[in-house]
């Protein structure tokens, strides 16, 4: 500010300065400052404690860290000047991914920075859209349920997202549909090149289902909550893993906190998402290690990490969070919010989030070999491809799925 040519040198600081710079502790890691910068767009971090300046972490100093890749990747994905870039950037995702794996990463940070690049995408389609077809004039939030709702994506990933607006009435939220639905149809589109494969089920903003009124989203909800049976549940709980993307997020937390009310006050649809809950069984018996199958013309039998394996905790922590009055969307977040409410003893929370790590981490080591070799990505795996060791690892984690499901059992007496 003050190197410009025009600079007022005699101005007071005050009225050039970030008045509440954005810090860390000096005992955060680097990975935190990296996304703090990749998250926030900027190029420093201050190191505060006991509420004093301890240090200053700088781009720079990352580099020698090699997790300015991080850094420089999302600003220059929100700074595209055209779709083409966005399509393009997406090889350097995955180039990123592979180096931090091979470098040890753990599998919560690689999620984490997939969905932060993904949402930074997100952003600059939506405001590249803007631009070249205009600004449809009314206010909207872009939302994404599912995993990317959840903040645990990996790079197989398709679109699970809507759109939300303020409307008065039945007749203004109608109008505003119509103004909205072609430039979400463009941006989804827009999305698909990207990478981001449109959804087979059609949960997109571009469907007139999915682009309503706060009220209108609202009552959705309410119809869950309210005519919920065992088959619907099954297609709405993607649902009540939602967050904003891109817009204004203060309606979409007013939604959130109706919905929190409306589970806690109805034992009936607990149940049943306890019994939604139980519907995914890990893939390991009493008499034998793994529970394999073989699916269509596979020569092994094999299991599935992602439904078998995951799935298990990401719907015990949803049910419980949603129950317990937690607002957290990411599932181990949920975990630890509910082992700071007393709802999970400490030690089963901690032995559940490190089984769901091991899974998660086993899944995407399979998505870069799968990559290597230009095979389709694919959640089965043969548990005797894995070292004795690691073998070992998964059976255990998915008996601490077994333990959490029978949990949920005894709880909900199912």
């Amino acid at each position: 500010v003050v190197a410009a040519a025009d600079a007022e040198l005699g101005a007071p600081i005050e009225r050039h300065m970030t008045a509440r710079p954005f810090y860390l502790s000096p005992t955060a890691s680097a990975f935190d400052a990296a996304m703090a910068m990749t998250e926030r767009h900027i190029a420093h971090v201050c190191l505060v404690e006991n509420r004093r300046l301890c240090g200053v972490v700088s781009e720079r100093d990352l580099f020698s860290l090699q997790r300015v890749d991080l850094v420089h990747l999302a600003r220059t994905i929100r700074h595209a000047p055209r779709l083409e870039t966005l399509v393009s950037l997406r090889g350097e995702i995955s180039q990123l991914v592979e180096r931090m794996l091979a470098h040890g990463a753990s599998s919560t940070q690689i999620t984490q920075i997939i969905t932060l690049l993904n949402d930074h995408t997100v952003c600059r389609v939506i405001e590249l859209a803007l631009a070249e077809r205009g600004d449809p004039g009314v206010p909207f939030s872009w939302l994404c349920f599912g995993s990317e709702g959840r903040r645990e994506q990996t790079l197989h990933t398709d679109q699970d997202n809507g759109i939300l607006f303020e409307a008065a009435d039945r007749a203004e939220a109608d109008a505003i549909r119509a103004r909205l639905l072609p430039l979400a149809q463009y941006i989804n589109q827009s999305l698909a090149q990207c990478g981001f494969t449109l959804c087979k089920g059609d949960i997109m903003a571009g469907n007139p289902e999915l682009c309503l009124s706060r009220s209108e989203w609202a009552r959705r909800f309410a119809g869950f909550v309210r005519e919920a049976s065992p088959e619907n549940l099954l297609g709405s709980s993607i649902y009540f893993d939602l967050r904003v993307v891109w817009g204004d997020e203060q309606g979409c937390e007013q939604l959130r906190q109706g919905l929190l009310e409306q589970v806690a006050d109805n034992r009936i649809f607990q149940r049943m998402l306890a019994e939604n809950a139980l519907r995914q069984r890990p893939p390991v018996g009493r008499l034998r290690d793994f529970v394999l199958t073989r699916q269509g013309n596979d020569k092994a039998a094999t299991l599935d990490l992602k439904v078998q394996g995951l799935t298990p905790f990401v719907d015990g922590a949803r049910l419980l969070a949603l129950v317990n009055g937690v607002g957290a969307c990411n599932t181990l977040e949920r975990l630890r919010q509910l082992v700071a409410k007393g709802v999970i003893e400490p030690l089963d929370g901690a032995a559940y989030e490190e089984a769901y790590h091991f899974i998660q981490q086993t899944r995407m080591q399979q998505h870069q070999r799968q990559a290597r070799a230009n095979l389709p990505y694919s959640n089965r795996l043969d548990p005797d491809s894995l070292n004795l060791l690691d073998r070992r690892i998964l059976r255990e984690s998915l008996r601490q799925a077994q333990r959490l499901q029978s949990s949920l059992a005894l709880r909900y007496q199912l």
